[in-house]
């Protein structure tokens, strides 16, 4: 049997300012999004920004439920929100914010396994790589296309 060595690349910045300004907006848009979020049980709020290739950006949050888990995720509200409302349209970019209380995080969130999984579906849509910002004030880390975050992924 042979070994096999799978290897990421993540980009980390010691705070947002350090970013490029389109990167740097979509997070702020991603942090103004995770103010919004309904998360009455457990106080953990997320929001998600999604940039998409007609230049649009469309956010999301996550929406608790006390029937639990019939709530979803930021990063999932705001791909389907896109979804429907532009069809066919690739997402070039998300980024990702969390903080408890509405309270920003120290270190950034990355998303859920579900949430890695609708990633990857939406890059075989489009064909295309996610770039993916995942946030806090202190630290941005970041990967170009879902692989580095879901590698050996299912594709159906």
């Amino acid at each position: 049997m042979k070994k096999d060595t799978i290897t990421i690349t993540v980009y980390c910045a010691d705070s947002p300012s350090e970013l490029e300004a389109v990167d740097a907006a979509l997070l702020q848009a991603a942090t103004q999004a995770m103010q919004h979020a309904y998360a009455p049980y457990s106080h953990f709020r997320v929001g998600a920004a999604a940039l998409l290739d007609n230049g649009e950006t469309v956010c999301g949050n996550n929406q608790e439920n006390a029937a639990y888990p019939s709530g979803l995720c930021a990063e999932r509200v705001a791909l389907f929100y896109a979804g429907a409302r532009f069809p066919g349209v690739p997402v070039r970019a998300i980024a990702i914010s969390a903080g408890l209380d509405g309270h920003e995080n120290a270190e950034p969130v990355y998303p859920c396994g579900s949430c890695r999984q609708v990633l990857r579906e939406c890059e075989m849509r489009s064909g295309k790589p996610i770039r993916i910002i995942m946030g806090s004030a202190q630290k941005v880390c970041i990967v170009n296309g879902i692989e580095a975050l879901l590698p050996l992924s299912f594709t159906g």
